[in-house]
């Protein structure tokens, strides 16, 4: 960021004003105040071209405030998702630097000053309008999964026993919240478009939250293997890479998940009993 001295603001009477306001005052007085060029994808319908737009910017922010101020003085037809802007809605997905993430959580500090900050919208899905991408193919794959299906009470009163570190195991998958940021990074499905046959990293999330809850009774294996294709994946850990919410998606979700699916239909061993089990008599 390129500093200058901040601009000169007025000043009223002593005690005019609010206390916040005084205080917002002070702050921006004291922070850094320069200019960054962003490179902003301007388009719609999967054409387009980027834009550049000069702005000025003030310590601390972060894409999204830049892409606003955008909005707000230059550009007020700029089409852009966001909602909480606290890294928690995941809505305001992009790529930036050609790099899947939350614009709200991607502070221009943090970028390279030497070259205009590129901004544009996920290319897994189809480009609606500028900065937007419809996702809404991520919502047609989730009740394609098995629902949550509990074994009966363990108890007489309706309450179930469990261990701990089994139930410590899947709240880090809840941690989810649905950026499709992982998709978006996914090669299966950003090069090679495999979304009818290929549920992604996301969903692999979701299925071993179900997978390995200490209650769940379904099988969802052979839809893992078919249907939802986790053959497809090859564990280059990219989804784990750009998940803002740091889940570990490659090795505990994704890798547990395809080993079921080694043991149940490609262990010669394992194949070898489930055989035997079918021919012997029942008791």
């Amino acid at each position: 960021m390129t500093t200058t001295a901040p601009p000169e603001r007025a000043t009223g009477a002593p005690g005019a004003g609010d206390a916040y306001t005084a205080a917002q005052a002070a702050q921006d007085a004291g922070a850094a105040h320069g200019t960054r060029t962003l490179r902003v994808w301007r388009g719609a319908g999967g054409t387009g071209a980027f834009t550049e737009f000069t702005t000025d910017v003030v310590e601390g922010m972060v894409v999204l405030d830049a892409i606003h101020q955008i909005q707000a003085e230059q550009a007020n037809d700029l089409a852009v998702r966001w909602n909480c802007k606290a890294g928690k809605c995941g809505s305001c997905s992009a790529e930036i630097n050609g790099k899947p993430k939350l614009m709200c959580m991607t502070r221009l500090d943090e970028l390279p000053t030497d070259a205009p900050i590129t901004v544009e919208p996920m290319r897994a899905f189809p480009h609606v309008r500028d900065l937007v991408s419809d996702v809404s193919w991520n919502f047609r794959v989730k009740p394609q999964i098995r629902r949550f299906t509990p074994r009966p009470p363990d108890a007489p009163d309706g309450t179930w026993r469990m261990r701990q570190a089994d139930v410590d195991r899947v709240q880090e998958f809840r941690q989810c919240i649905e950026c499709f940021l992982c998709q978006d990074v996914c090669h299966v499905l950003r090069d090679h478009h495999k979304h009818e046959t290929f549920a992604g990293p996301r969903y692999f999330v979701h299925a071993a939250a179900l997978e390995m809850h200490p209650l769940d009774t379904a099988d969802r294996i052979p839809e893992l293997r078919q249907a939802q294709g986790i053959g497809y994946c090859n564990i280059t850990k990219c989804c784990t890479s750009v998940c803002p919410e740091h889940i570990a998606i490659t090795d505990n979700a994704i890798i547990p998940l395809k080993e079921r699916v080694v043991d149940r239909f490609y262990d010669p061993v394992g194949r070898l009993v489930q055989l035997f089990r079918r021919k012997s008599p029942a008791h």
